[in-house]
């Protein structure tokens, strides 16, 4: 390698002797929870976020029909499947609802138009890597409290919490959490699964925060991101959200799908995802390994072993990375699986069995 170029291979080379270094794997799916990986084989997912199962279901693939919307909203890409579908949102949710195109560029724009420099935050140590730089970005000056402790500063603006939290699998309890200061929820891993009517965690507690960020992308399985709150910040993202104005707008076909999900993210797919829950976390309680949470996303910590326990598993036919730093500390890598309403009974025995053979 030239010179040119040389402090970006060394950055590399140290990420792989840390091994650390991340590699794609392409997957072709054969179902709801099957695929088929680049060498031929065929696997049982049980990493991904597709909740409901809805993803691969015909009638959501249908739906993806319209064009790109061309540019951004404000420009010439305002369609009026975005506006239907931030209404069924806005009547979900009970507030209006503002579309994004990713989790990621919902939450850099509503932490940008609520925080100002000089304010206070209190954001959970364990909050997701978009919510984090949301903060950075804000100018705001953050406090980062202990995961789990609602521990807000007096004068505090704003407290930053997650419903369901992705590598630990818990929930806070969110009324703990309130105060004078205002607060918002990030319900990625909740929404569509969990709570009455697919809300959310916050939902399923009686709580109403201020300001909810959720996804379509994972439970909805489609494409995109909203963020509900009160009217005032609806408009101050449609005018200085900066994720909002300088982006392209959802493709049509994304917030076609999206609507269709709504529909068919009923509760009884929920019951479904919920038993699959508890029949998976019994299971692997008589076996003997311990789980965190209680919901559809199961972690198993495991530590320095669980990259090789993964591709034990890998060999069985069942799809479960290992998560490793720095997505999680060092020393608590972990299995991380997660359920969907599709997977039958005889799939999350046979994963089990072979998590248990694996181990030993």
């Amino acid at each position: 390698m030239s010179d040119r170029y040389a402090a970006l291979d060394q950055r590399l080379q140290d990420i792989d002797r840390r091994g650390l270094r991340r590699h794609l794997r392409t997957l072709q799916p054969t179902g709801a929870t099957t695929a088929r990986l680049a060498d031929g084989r065929t696997v049982q997912v049980f990493c991904s976020n597709d909740y409901l199962g809805l993803a691969q279901d015909p009638r959501i693939q249908a739906a993806w029909a319209g064009g790109g919307a061309g540019s951004s909203r404000l420009i010439s890409g305002d369609r009026p499947a975005h506006r239907e579908l931030e209404d069924a949102l806005s009547l979900r949710f009970g507030r209006p609802a503002t579309l994004f195109g990713s989790g990621w560029q919902a939450n850099l724009a509503v932490l940008g138009v609520l925080l100002e420099r000089g304010d206070v935050v209190a954001s959970d140590s364990l909050n997701h890597a978009s919510l984090i730089d949301g903060l950075r970005l804000s100018g705001a000056t953050r406090i980062i409290v202990p995961h789990g402790r609602p521990e807000v500063p007096a004068g505090a603006r704003l407290a930053v919490v997650e419903g369901l939290y992705s590598m630990d699998g818990d929930r806070p309890d969110l009324d703990a959490w309130r105060g004078e200061h205002w607060l918002l929820v990030d319900e990625a891993h909740a929404v569509g699964a969990v709570g009455p009517g697919g809300r959310g965690v916050a939902a399923d507690q009686g709580v109403e925060p201020d300001f909810l960020v959720g996804t379509l992308g994972k439970a909805y399985g489609g494409l995109g991101a909203f963020v509900v709150g009160p009217p005032v910040v609806r408009e101050l993202l449609v005018s200085a959200g900066r994720s909002f104005v300088f982006t392209t707008g959802l493709p049509e076909g994304a917030a076609r799908a999206a609507l269709l999900a709504l529909e068919l993210a009923d509760d009884e797919r929920r019951e479904r995802l919920a038993d699959r829950t508890r029949r998976l976390r019994q299971a692997l309680a008589q076996e003997g390994i311990p789980t965190l949470g209680r919901d559809h996303v199961v972690p198993i910590v495991l530590g320095p072993r669980a990259m090789a326990v993964a591709a034990a598993l890998l060999d069985r036919g069942f799809l479960v990375p290992g998560i490793r730093p720095p997505t999680v500390p060092p020393g608590t890598e972990r299995l991380r699986i997660t359920l969907s309403a599709a997977h039958s009974d005889a799939q999350v025995d046979g994963l089990v069995q072979a998590l248990s053979d694996s181990l030993r």
